[in-house]
């Protein structure tokens, strides 16, 4: 027999990387402190066992460093959780007091009134590809840093980049291995810079290789989705598998507008009355998908064209003429949109946040019809 909704308890969890804090909202309305428990799964299943029937308490706790452990547990034991968006929870401007029993609280309370707004939560699997592609970003990140140390070394030191030479190909690593220095000890520091950036390099080379091999092992629709996601200028794999491994599937967004705003990519407003003020954009939501999205939108400044490594790409994945369609009208568009905006005399930066934008758009377009043909065919 279904539980009616009167009889529900809410279950408020401060969860920290040793201890749990523990309310309750009851359905009369009382706040309930239960106290605070060791982060253990021993001790949660103690917890639950003392709290009753299972198919009464609904659980929600904050996202966190903690991850999805929690969640797991929690459902494998028949409770139902929800993870919640921790900047999207409602504070009073008076709250001067915070203590993990309040929050805790807190949570309960406002999971009770439907105002906590849950975020998605991947399945073990999905959150192991994306553990894996973010380590790449992190080796990414690195490299870049790594990098710049060299440069600022050898700017220190008189040496600039000759004229015509791009920084980074192996005509200016070369150029950067010709260096004379008098000094023992300038000899050495180059010598390890050098090798920390061989270091990173065959570190990403190797994680790439990983990433391959990972997406080779997942479900044929997570494959679909990424190999579809390429048909489009700028996106290549690590991209592709950056969206789908953050975001999961695309089509549990009603609209791109939701998938825009989820990505922290629409204008900020403030307007009362009359007075309508927009500003920069939200960057709310997830900070990996909007990288990798504006960075493949900086392509869109280039007319359309299909050749060189995008034509090969496409060949190569034999990706369905609907996808490659899509992805064509998506180049003329989003350059269309980039060329306009420059010539209304916005800065580049706000153009290709602009496109950026645009090109989620078309994204969620692709994902859709990858998955809805998916299923369809399972279906069959």
């Amino acid at each position: 027999m279904a539980v009616s909704m009167k009889n529900i308890r809410y279950m408020g969890l401060d969860v920290h990387a040793e201890t749990i804090a523990v309310a309750i909202a009851e359905p009369g309305g009382e706040i309930r402190d239960i106290g605070i428990i060791p982060n253990r799964p021993e001790a949660v299943r103690k917890l639950v066992a003392k709290l009753g029937a299972a198919d009464r308490i609904k659980a929600c706790y904050e996202a966190g460093p903690t991850g999805y452990g929690l969640y797991w547990q929690l459902t494998q034991l028949a409770i139902a959780c929800e993870v919640i968006a921790p900047t999207l929870i409602p504070t009073k401007p008076g709250e001067r007091i915070k203590t993990d029993r309040r929050d805790a609280a807190k949570l309960a309370r406002c999971y009770r009134s439907g105002d906590l707004t849950p975020v998605w939560v991947p399945d073990k699997d999905h959150e192991a590809l994306r553990d894996l592609v973010r380590q790449r970003e992190a080796a990414v990140q690195d490299r870049h840093r790594t990098r710049q140390r060299l440069g600022k070394f050898l700017l220190r030191h008189g040496f600039h980049t000759p004229e015509k030479m791009t920084r980074w190909t192996q005509k200016y690593m070369d150029w950067i291995k010709s260096l004379q220095f008098d000094s023992f000890a300038l000899r050495a520091t180059l010598e390890d810079h050098m090798q920390e950036i061989d270091h990173v390099n065959r570190r990403i080379e190797r994680l790439e290789a990983k990433i391959d091999e990972a997406i080779a092992l997942a479900p044929a629709q997570i494959q679909e989705v990424i190999a579809g996601l390429q048909a489009l200028r700028g996106v290549a794999k690590m991209t592709a598998a950056t969206v789908v491994t953050e975001l999961g599937q695309l089509s549990r967004f009603d609209s791109p507008k939701q998938l825009m705003a989820y990505c922290g990519l629409v204008p900020s407003e403030h307007s009362t009355g009359s007075s309508i003020r927009k500003g920069s954009i939200t960057k709310t939501g997830n900070a990996h998908v909007r990288r990798v999205i504006v960075e493949a939108s900086w392509c869109y400044q280039h007319r359309p064209w299909l050749g060189g490594y995008l034509g090969q790409r496409q060949k190569r994945l034999q990706l369905d003429p609907e996808l490659i369609e899509i992805a064509w009208k998506a180049q003329h568009r989003l350059h269309k949109r980039y060329v306009h905006m420059t010539m209304k005399g916005k800065n580049k930066p706000q153009t290709v946040v602009a496109v950026g934008r645009e090109l989620l758009g078309f994204m969620w377009s692709i994902a859709t019809k990858v998955q809805q043909k998916h299923t369809l065919a399972a279906a069959a």
